[in-house]
């Protein structure tokens, strides 16, 4: 407890610092969930993903990243275990924080696309069971993390398959694409703009004051996925087609289409993000000042006013200065996109995390694109995806974890020698 009083500042200083590094972190590697296939199917530049992303990851991190953060992410650890020994989990924390990010940082270089939630989680279990107790880390729960490696891309890739499926049935393969695209694509937006309305309602807005039931969120999802329907049908109206009856040119102009609606989707997934996953940064930090400041160890904490701008930041520099590389994974590694299959990929991943926050299952926004992703190119056949790729990505999911885990333990023992604990 001494070395709160003693070291109270410096430790605050110290947590703010690794936590922009984990923000950085998250930028420059899960926002290419958000932007990927906007950017690999040609609906978006690089230069308009990255501003699109800085203003909505921004603006859903600060204004719905939550007034009130949970403290230990996912209640993965036992708080019990650290009441006699609160500067623990102090240093525990501030270990976490900069081992993930420095994960984060490794995998951003190398392209890739890993779980920032997984990774925060990897490093509090290796800080609490090598540093604490093995006891103090709920397993059961790790065992369903390792569970959602399977079951998250397995969900988003079959509605993925069944969204590009659909759009191949009622466009693509009719006699008359052009004109069935404008007559779908406004219940396509429809449609986006609902699950889009009901990821943000649930995922974000509920920090913001606005608790709304489940009724009135999905009667408001609905008013807003008419609206969306109704201005979507209307830039359809204005957008300049080459009028021919040349098969490529009926299916360019298709795809312009869809590309309008890539822009919405691409917008309303990287407000969520910025809302959702914020947390994974500003978790561990409210912790450490909550417990410097207070002494105590509780499992919500109020926070600070400069938190929720830090961790808005630290995303949008990661973002800057090294999204690219993730998102050129994402959009253009994988499998071939245009922008009727990168909306597929992204609608199916947002429908996956609405079933996720309506479940409780515990995913990653970053598998849940993969395996969409993954499923729209099954859609064309194997041979469509590039496996040496996709083989990657998994072993780095499945390095996530003890990666994140042991930076974390070299990290907690470096800090205890270094204050004397």
């Amino acid at each position: 407890m001494e070395i709160l009083q003693s070291y109270g500042m410096i430790l605050i200083i110290l947590a703010a610092v690794v936590g922009f590094v984990m923000a950085w972190g998250i930028g420059a590697n899960d926002v290419a969930n958000a932007m990927g296939t906007s950017v690999g199917s040609k609906a978006l530049t690089i230069k308009q993903a990255i501003i699109i992303a800085m203003i909505f990851e921004f603006a859903g991190a600060y204004l719905a990243g939550g007034e009130v953060t949970s403290t230990i992410r996912k209640g993965i650890i036992d708080t019990a275990y650290f009441i006699d020994i609160p500067e623990y989990l102090v240093l525990g924390m501030i270990s976490a924080l900069f081992a993930a990010g420095i994960w984060l940082g490794v995998a951003s270089y190398l392209g890739w696309p890993v779980s920032t939630t997984h990774s925060i989680i990897g490093a509090i279990i290796g800080f609490t069971a090598v540093g604490v107790s093995m006891d103090a880390v709920a397993w059961s729960k790790v065992g369903g993390i390792v569970g959602s490696w399977v079951v998250t891309p397995a969900i988003s890739g079959i509605i993925a398959y069944l969204i590009y499926q659909s759009a191949s049935k009622l466009i693509f393969q009719t006699d008359k694409p052009f004109e069935n695209a404008q007559k779908y694509v406004p219940f396509y937006m429809a449609f986006a703009g609902f699950v889009m309305a009901l990821v943000t309602i649930k995922k974000g807005l509920k920090h913001v004051g606005l608790n709304m039931s489940d009724t009135s969120g999905y009667l408001l999802a609905i008013a807003l996925s008419a609206v969306i329907a109704f201005i979507g049908k209307w830039l359809i109206s204005r957008q300049t087609y080459s009028h021919s009856d040349d098969a490529e040119l009926q299916r360019a102009n298709v795809e312009k289409v869809f590309a309008l609606l890539m822009v919405v989707t691409a917008c309303c997934m990287a407000f969520a993000h910025g809302s959702n996953d914020v947390a994974n940064a500003i978790g561990p930090l409210a912790a450490v000042v909550s417990v410097v400041s207070t002494g105590e160890i509780t499992a919500s904490s109020t926070l600070a006013p400069w938190i929720l701008p830090l961790g808005g930041l630290g995303i949008v520099a990661g973002l800057a200065l090294f999204g690219h590389r993730v998102i050129a994974t994402i959009g253009e590694g994988i499998t071939h996109l245009t922008p009727s299959r990168g909306f597929a990929a992204e609608m199916a991943a947002a429908c996956t995390v609405v079933i996720a926050s309506g479940t409780g299952l515990p995913i990653s926004t970053t598998q849940t694109l993969v395996g969409a992703v993954l499923g729209v190119g099954l859609a064309r056949g194997v041979s469509a995806l590039n496996l040496g790729i996709i083989r990657n990505i998994v072993i780095s999911w499945i390095v996530t974890l003890p990666a994140g885990a042991i930076l974390s333990i070299a990290c907690f023992f470096t800090l205890k020698a270094v204050f004397g604990v």
